[in-house]
């Protein structure tokens, strides 16, 4: 990880609550490995498997204002994040345009935004060469801003508010503002005037969003089966290798799992399970505490193959499960 940390003024960082009270600069951070990347953002708790094929590069441009994080992420390859933002808050994304995504498994259409309440978990899939800038608003920020009109994001069921329709007006402008912020933060940054004038575009939101409630009548099943497997798989247990085993843990017939899976993530079961176990092997590898061999933990993971296990691998992470395992216990 490479970081570097600007600030206005040594004086103007305090911590309080868990977030910066003053502005302490911009702050910069790359990674080439998603587990440091999902680890990379502040205050977030966060966890990234990387879905793309090739080689990692991700990069957050980080800004606190009193109130309010702000920043722009960029990751090179595919990923399913599973995120949680700090409580108390209001998680505003606005991915760049023509990059379409899903969160929570439901697709985003052109010009859509999303929201989420802080304190909740949501789920974000992610293309290639994806970028996204986002906001994250302090509760008594933004009431003090905007008043009641916030209540329905902060307090609403966030299943209702995770897609909100914008004009591409004010989408345009409310990441124009995002990306100066960032990009100009110098000596003499007056915190308060750029303050107020990201004030006025998330009013600007907050006057013209509309929800968008339109969903699948299919999608909260299709959803709960998703996370039936995936919790069965985090959980460490042996991780299932047939579609029978799939179905069992889920409870549903082959043509339910396999649409539930293509409609939620876009990948077909086994795809889904071949990336979280290779995802897995590669956080064993990426520890430099571990003195296990590297194929033990592909073992470990249901790789008895090993040189098919090496080939996946390579075509997934765009080097060697040994390059790996090499990199990271120099350090």
């Amino acid at each position: 990880m490479h970081e570097v940390v600007s600030r206005t003024n040594n004086n103007d960082a305090t911590w309080q609550h868990g977030i910066f009270e003053h502005a302490p600069g911009k702050c910069t951070r790359e990674a080439w490995d998603v587990n440091e990347q999902a680890h990379n953002l502040t205050d977030w708790s966060q966890h990234y498997d990387q879905y793309g094929q090739g080689a990692f590069y991700g990069r957050i441009d980080e800004l606190h204002l009193p109130g309010m994080q702000v920043f722009k992420e960029y990751t090179s390859q595919a990923l399913d994040q599973q995120c949680h933002v700090w409580p108390d808050s209001l998680w505003i994304g606005i991915p760049a345009e023509r990059q379409p995504c899903r969160i929570n498994g439901y697709a985003l259409e052109a010009g859509d935004i999303m929201c989420q309440p802080g304190g909740q978990d949501f789920a974000l899939t992610t293309p290639d060469t994806f970028a996204i800038h986002c906001l994250v608003l302090r509760r008594d920020w933004l009431l003090e801003v905007a008043g009641e009109s916030a209540l329905t994001l902060l307090e609403g069921d966030p299943q209702h508010t995770m897609r909100l329709g914008v004009t591409q007006g004010t989408r345009r402008g409310v990441t124009f503002l995002m990306d100066r912020l960032i990009k100009r933060l110098e000596p003499g940054f007056e915190v308060q005037v750029h303050q107020g004038i990201l004030s006025l575009a998330v009013a600007a939101i907050l006057e013209e969003w509309t929800p968008l409630t339109d969903r699948y009548p299919s999608y909260h099943h299709r959803r709960q089966v998703v996370e039936r497997v995936r919790e069965h798989v985090n959980r460490g247990e042996p991780a299932p290798v047939s579609i029978e085993s799939l179905c069992r843990i889920a409870h549903v017939s082959q043509r339910t799992l396999h649409n539930s899976f293509t409609s939620i993530l876009g990948l077909s079961p086994m795809q889904f399970i071949r990336f979280n176990r290779l995802n897995q092997v590669r956080r064993r590898l990426c520890d430099p505490l571990s003195t296990s061999t590297i194929g033990q933990v592909a073992s470990d993971w249901g790789f008895y193959h090993l040189g098919q296990f090496a080939q996946d691998y390579r075509r997934l992470f765009g080097e060697s499960p040994s390059g790996t395992q090499a990199r990271y216990r120099a350090r």
